[in-house]
Parts: C-alpha cells; structure tokens; sequence
C-alpha cells in the first residue's frame, strides 16, 4: 500500500492540469514500512519531450530530487507520470521503460472530468499489479 497525503495528491493533479495538454511527471520520496510505502515528499519535474503521448524526465532535475533525498534520508519510492488523454494504466511503453521493480509507477488520468491516480508494480517479465493508494 501506498500512503499519500491529500496535499500531495492536489500537488501532482494541478502539476499536471498546468501542463496539460503535455504529459507530466515526477518522482515520489519517502519511507518503507514493511509492505506500507509513505510518501513523504513529491517532486514535480520537466517533461523534457513536450508531449501529451511520453515523457522523460529532465535529467537535472532528477539527479536534484535524487540528492535531496538522500540528504533527507528519504527513499526512492517511484515515479509518477499522467495521460492528458487515456485511462490511469501502463502503456506498452511505460511497462517497456519500468525498469526497476522494485519501485511503484502512479499514473494519474486526466481523461475524465474528476481525475483518477493509480499505482503499480510492474515486474522485470512486464506484469503489472496494481497496488492500494490511500489518501491520507
């Protein structure tokens, strides 16, 4: 399970909404408790490919999030991206570039009216599981 703080959960959904109609993106740092991930902090990055079809996080940036969580004694817990235009679920594209399964990949749609956030797993044969978020 996933815990994240209602704040947070705003944060990425207006990150998103802001560049639409481009894809957004970010990382998401925290703690692991057992099987119970809380995020602690959420990094909002570039989307450096500017397209509502992929993004790539600029490299910078993500080095920065990556240093700051280690000077904050956070973990890497995932990553989280949104479709401007398709359901909250990994594109044969995200499963090819999910390369550590160890982490989660929220995905959040922006589809619909009210915007929907997933999370998955998705393992080194491309199998995808979802997994519990609870907004806290």
């Amino acid at each position: 399970m996933i815990q994240l703080k209602k704040a947070d959960y705003e944060k990425i959904i207006a990150h998103a909404k802001k560049n639409l109609p481009e894809e957004a993106c970010g990382l998401l740092g925290g703690r692991k408790d057992g099987d119970v991930k809380t995020v602690e902090k959420v990094y909002l990055l570039t989307n450096i490919d500017h397209t509502n079809e992929h993004f790539s996080m600029d490299p910078r940036e993500q080095l920065a999030a990556v240093k700051d969580m280690r000077s904050s004694g956070l973990t890497l817990l995932g990553n989280w991206h949104s479709h401007p235009e398709s359901p909250s679920r990994p594109s044969e594209e995200d499963k090819r570039l999910a390369y550590d399964p160890a982490v989660n990949y929220l995905i959040l749609s922006l589809m619909e009216e009210e915007p929907v956030l997933k999370a998955f797993t998705i393992d080194k044969d491309r199998n995808v599981t979802v997994e519990e978020i609870k907004i806290l």
